[in-house]
């Protein structure tokens, strides 16, 4: 295969050896070279090989995002996308136009709501949606994925009682005058709801990924570490379609699949460990969750709520069920991804993890929300990573002080004090929670604002743009491992880079990286369409 040499550009590899070079050299999908484009030219420029002229444009390692949903963000593309609305008239109103267009009896599926946005009226009541949709049962996931909204004809096609039994950890709303519901169910209770709602076909759900793959190449991401079995059909027909997807139709993306706790045995049955696959698909670690989110009071704190003084929240599992969960994984040999977001969550997690031998892969701490000094120096462990999603400033502030009180603040999201601790971060979007966009994540963990607003959320934890970009470079290849191959620009490692409009690391004001669009996205060292 002949060379390619990428050259005159402003190359920041990431790499302390070269640190800046304007040529980099690929060959069969890896760097071959670095260097001057007078040393580059000179050494390898002969006939035969292809040069891309990148015309003094910023470049760096290829972006990783360390945490999403790609069954999401394909859903996105497949159902009603509410995201971004900011009224409940709005809400009702997009409802109503979806389902002016759907058969009776068919579901109206949904996601990306978020009262916190709105400037007109609050969460939606069943009743208000039986008007918009009295003919269609509607499910409608908020954008935390932690809380629901149905509708009447939802129950009744659930064949929901009030004596049904709510599975752990969830509960449903309850109307406070009538005891009945109110159309808001929380955490697991979904799964009353989710189990009568027929599967969209094997193809729909490919052809949404493929969406989302090319969405998500578009943004600048040349890897992805995805959580998506319990949405795309199980372990098996998951890795089906990302298989036929990546290695068989060539889809660039290079994607790390999180495999939730109740596919554990499925693995072991098809004889998959972490590591398992290539380079453009691998098997990652079992996801688990310790907790819920701070919006309907259900991530896990050592303290009550500020807000509500009787609660602290919910542990998804017990103690015990946590334990044995995580010693499952263990007998396998798997790493953890744990989602937690309250600081006792985290400490009961850690708790349980000091239990157990480390394994060949790293484990994660999902969001590491809320975290006190004595848990930070527990996380500095060169076998975990706290996995963190920057633009949760932007989605959870003003309210989150509510719930947690301006005393804690300096806990919350506190990125730079797990950076100055040793603490390994990989940065990530959980989209479609979050916008797919790493440029957004960049700019939430530099300016820690709301793009548009002049308010700062606790300025002392904001990173320097070169923090920022390592968390969606270095970090992410450390998450999986895979440090020795990708987050940098170095000879020997995977050609994957991102090529940028504007100068990142010039920027006078951060807020430019909101009009910075990607020029090339390169994986595999050949330019996506």
């Amino acid at each position: 295969m002949s060379k390619t040499i990428y050259t005159n550009g402003l190359i920041y590899t990431l790499d302390p050896k070269e640190p800046v070079v304007e040529s980099v050299v690929v060959e069969n999908g890896r760097i071959l070279d670095l260097g001057s484009h007078q040393e580059m030219s000179l050494q390898w420029g002969r006939a035969g090989a292809r040069v891309i002229d990148l015309q003094r444009k910023m470049v760096t390692p290829g972006l990783i995002d360390s945490h999403l949903h790609m069954s999401g963000v394909a859903f996105n593309f497949l159902d009603l996308d509410l995201t971004g609305i900011t009224s409940k008239s709005e809400m009702l109103d997009k409802i109503k136009q979806k389902a002016d267009t759907v058969a009776p009896g068919k579901w109206l599926i949904g996601m990306g709501w978020d009262e916190n946005l709105f400037t007109e009226g609050s969460i939606p009541t069943i009743e208000e949606l039986d008007y918009v949709a009295p003919h269609c049962p509607i499910y409608l996931k908020r954008i935390c994925y932690h809380a629901f909204l149905v509708n009447s004809k939802a129950l009744e096609m659930s064949q929901y009682h009030p004596s049904i039994e709510v599975p752990m950890g969830g509960s449903v709303v309850l109307d406070p005058h009538t005891k009945k519901p109110a159309g808001l169910l929380l955490e697991s209770a979904s799964q009353l709801v989710t189990k009568h709602i027929p599967d969209k076909t094997y193809e729909e759900l490919k052809n949404g990924l493929g969406d989302a793959m090319k969405f998500a190449i578009k943004k600048g991401l040349t890897s992805v570490h995805t959580n998506d079995p319990a949405y795309l059909g199980g372990l098996h027909q998951t890795y089906r379609m990302y298989d036929e997807l990546l290695n068989h139709e060539g889809k660039g993306l290079r994607c790390n699949l999180l495999i939730d706790y109740p596919y554990l045995s499925a693995l072991k049955e098809n004889g998959m460990v972490a590591g398992f696959g290539n380079e453009k698909l691998q098997i990652g670690a079992i996801k688990i969750f310790a907790d819920g989110a701070f919006g309907r009071r259900t991530a896990l704190l050592s303290e009550p709520y500020h807000d509500e003084p009787s609660q602290y929240g919910e542990s998804m599992q017990t103690e015990e069920v946590l334990f044995n969960i995580i010693k499952d994984a263990r007998d396998q040999s798997m790493p953890i991804a744990v989602h937690t977001i309250g600081d006792k969550a985290l400490e009961n997690v850690l708790d349980i993890l000091d239990q157990f031998p480390k394994v060949n892969y790293r484990d994660r701490i999902i969001h590491t929300s809320l975290v006190r000094e004595d848990l930070i120096s527990r996380l500095a462990h060169p076998s975990i990573v706290a996995d963190i999603q920057p633009r949760f400033v932007v989605g959870d502030y003003p309210w989150i002080i509510d719930r947690i009180g301006k005393e804690r603040e300096p806990y919350l999201y506190a990125w730079k004090s797990l950076l100055t601790n040793g603490v390994i971060c990989a940065g990530g979007s959980d989209a479609p929670v979050e916008p797919v966009d790493p440029l957004l994540g960049i700019h939430a963990a530099v300016t820690r604002k709301t793009p548009g607003k002049q308010e700062c959320w606790n300025e002392g934890q904001k990173l320097s743009m070169i923090e920022a970009v390592k968390l969606f470079t270095i970090g992410g290849a450390f998450a999986t491992n895979e440090e020795a191959i990708k987050g940098t620009i170095s000879r020997g490692k995977l050609a994957d880079m991102t090529v940028y409009s504007k100068n990142l690391f010039a920027m006078e004001n951060p807020d430019e990286l909101l009009e910075t669009d990607i020029e090339m996205t390169i994986i595999d060292g050949e330019i996506q369409a």
